[in-house]
């Protein structure tokens, strides 16, 4: 399934049907609307108007389309914002105003902007809830984007007060909880305690934890409210938010997703690209300026999938040059076509183009559309119609993404800890994380994203790059589980609460595992030591720990000597950070040990699995002959996969070739 986000306030009226012509002709079916039309919707306060949403709505429907809706909370109208300036958030860092202008100008923590989100979003649901022409919802747009998570204004003052007063019960089990007693912290009552904002120097870090926290849980709040007013007025229509990564907005996206029907996804990969490569050398950069990296695209994909774990949308797809990144290149050829059918080989159901026409004003007048403001049609017209046809003939509907033998455990807190401590600049929650993930891509092997408190019993292996607040229950698990576990560095280092173990990390996981963390070191990126392991050579770099390795068995050790990864058991534990190198032979050698087969085909050659269906996309700048055999049917591209090209084969039987 395929759509497009369209905003007919845009454009004048006489171009609404032509324009619904040409997507039903370009094989579209889906057409999202409305998530910025606040001021359009109600242009003075109380004065309704939605005769032509209403038109808009039914031009598209006549055309054969289907409408998912967005609440437009995303863009506050300048009057309320004139009627209630404290809806306005507080920058964290500046202590000055985040005023109107542009778009996410609300602060989670106010009641007035609450009250009058549900008041906006229960008129429409009310309207649209039995509309024929509706099938589903969008709340708000990207939560939480331009780093809106926290705010230092009086509303949230208030809020994290009371919230401090519900999870702490008194003030003397608070103190006691964050170690008050250091630097006179000490609080005599809830209503003394600060944000922990913009003083001299760094604040307690476990006052930093639960500032994280309470702001996570007023965004999961909000939108649960957003999501009860429509479900009082539909049965029907589905409800769905697109995306923003937990690395990047700070909120927990296993509770924000937990109300909805599925998970959507904007995927911009040359953006993404740019900016997390922003510190690579030139030439690692050039060699995917214009593709993306191999794994930046599926590593959002399969972390979106693994929060319902189901199907889930596209709701943006980059078709051009974007506006918002440090540098904006245009796509290489076939990359459009490209990154359509990789989304769907990581379990999307539907793909909706951003954006229908682009903008010939305001903000985002540089960003491409699937059309020019001249009504001529880009590249990307071509490449979607192209893989429109491809998809179709694949039918996927039929083709379900097997669950994975192999898993990572992902969630927020890890993020919180070492945002809140790095101990070094060069230790990073998420390029951690993601250097687990692309080593088992680069091995073949599908991975499910998964939450803390999920069933273990699918997987063989279990990763968990950075764990560092466990509990008993987790911990249980790991003990009655079958799967092989490798943790990363910082696993069990802070108790729920900040503090360090008493009996030293890994904390809880000792009682598996009889190892204790006895100091830390962290190096800048540059200065890498040796790891060696299974007779090689390998890097120890940024994050390495003295490990007293027990009664446990040593398999890797520093340069001089001391222990550096240990195993008791089904638990192996890397005591530090390594290069990629490592991980994947590393890697490679436990799914060899879990009957987990691998296809290790080349740097920037990726398979993935759908169904019976094997994907293979080629990023690299060389032709890579595929290793299939004689009797293999191939359903797109060819044996000699050519650089940026596609190859599909059906597997011999139903049982996965990834495992």
């Amino acid at each position: 399934m395929f759509g497009v986000c369209y905003y007919p306030e845009h454009w004048p009226q006489s171009k609404w049907q032509e324009d619904a012509q040409m997507m039903a002709e370009l094989g579209l079916t889906y057409v999202r609307i409305g998530e910025f039309a606040w001021s359009k919707l109600e242009p003075n306060p109380g004065e309704l108007n939605f005769n032509w949403l209403d038109e808009a709505i039914l031009t598209l429907s006549n055309a054969g389309l289907k409408v998912v809706l967005g609440t437009p909370t995303a863009t506050p109208p300048k009057w309320l914002i004139d009627q209630h300036p404290d809806i306005l958030p507080i920058d964290v860092n500046s202590g000055l105003v985040r005023g109107f202008g542009s778009r996410r100008h609300y602060d989670f923590s106010s009641e007035i902007y609450l009250r009058e989100s549900i008041r906006i979003t229960k008129a429409l649901a009310a309207r649209y809830g039995a509309h024929r022409g509706v099938v589903g919802w969008q709340t708000d747009n990207e939560l939480c984007c331009h780093d809106t998570t926290l705010s230092g204004s009086a509303n949230a003052l208030r809020g994290f007060q009371s919230w401090c007063r519900d999870r702490y019960q008194s003030i003397e089990q608070l103190n006691s909880d964050w170690g008050n007693v250091f630097w006179s912290m000490d609080y005599r009552d809830f209503s003394e305690i600060e944000l922990p904002i913009l003083a001299v120097t760094e604040t307690n870090p476990a006052h930093r934890l639960a500032y994280r926290r309470f702001s996570s849980d007023q965004v999961v709040n909000y939108h649960n409210q957003m999501i009860a007013v429509i479900r009082q007025h539909t049965s029907t229509q589905f409800i769905t938010h697109n995306f923003i990564p937990m690395n990047e907005t700070g909120v927990d996206n296993f509770a924000l997703a937990a109300p909805l029907d599925f998970t959507s996804y904007d995927n911009y990969p040359l953006g993404r690209t740019d900016l997390l490569m922003s510190d690579a050398p030139a030439e690692q950069l050039r060699r995917y300026m214009r593709s993306g990296h191999p794994d930046f695209a599926t590593y959002y994909h399969d972390q979106t999938r693994g929060l319902l774990n189901r199907g889930f949308w596209i709701m943006e797809q980059q078709p051009g040059p974007v506006n918002w990144a440090n540098n904006n290149p245009r796509p290489a050829p076939g990359m459009i076509r490209f990154w359509t059918i990789e989304a769907f080989a990581q379990g999307a159901d539907c793909l909706c183009y951003f954006r229908w026409r682009q903008a010939p004003f305001a903000q985002e007048q540089m960003h491409a559309g699937l059309l020019r403001p001249d009504n001529s049609k880009t590249e990307a017209w071509s490449e979607a119609e192209q893989a429109i046809a491809e998809i179709a003939r694949l039918d996927l509907g039929n083709q379900p993404i097997p669950t994975a033998c192999v898993a990572i455990i992902t969630g927020v807190e890890g993020l919180w800890v070492s945002d809140i401590e790095k101990q070094g600049q060069a230790y990073d929650f998420n390029s951690v994380q993601f250097s687990f993930y692309s080593a088992l891509r680069e091995l073949g092997v599908n991975v499910d994203f998964i939450s803390i408190d999920a069933d273990f019993s699918p997987y063989k292996i279990v990763v968990a790059p950075s764990l560092p607040i466990i509990d008993a229950a987790f911990v249980k698990k790991c003990k009655e589980s079958n799967a092989q576990f490798i943790f990363g560095p910082r696993t069990g280092s802070k108790t729920s609460e900040f503090g360090y173990p008493q009996s030293l990390p890994p904390g809880l996981l000792q009682s598996l595992l009889p190892v204790r963390v006895l100091s830390v070191e962290t190096l800048r990126s540059d200065c890498t030591e040796s790891l060696s392991w299974n007779g090689q050579i390998y890097e120890s770099c940024r994050w390495r720990e003295q490990l007293d390795a027990g009664d446990a068995e040593v398999i890797a050790q520093y340069h001089n000597g001391e222990p550096a990864i240990v195993k008791n058991g089904n638990i192996t534990y890397l005591g530090t950070l390594t290069n990629s190198a490592f991980l994947v032979d590393f890697l490679q050698q436990q799914c060899q040990e879990g009957k987990i087969e691998t296809y290790r085909f080349g740097d920037d050659i990726r398979v993935s699995q759908r169904g019976n269906l094997m994907f293979a996309f080629n990023y690299s700048d060389q032709t890579y002959e595929l290793p299939l055999t004689a009797d293999t049917i191939l359903l797109l591209g060819e044996k000699n996969l050519e650089p940026l090209e596609i190859a599909v084969w059906q597997a011999p039987d139903k049982t996965s070739l990834l495992k």
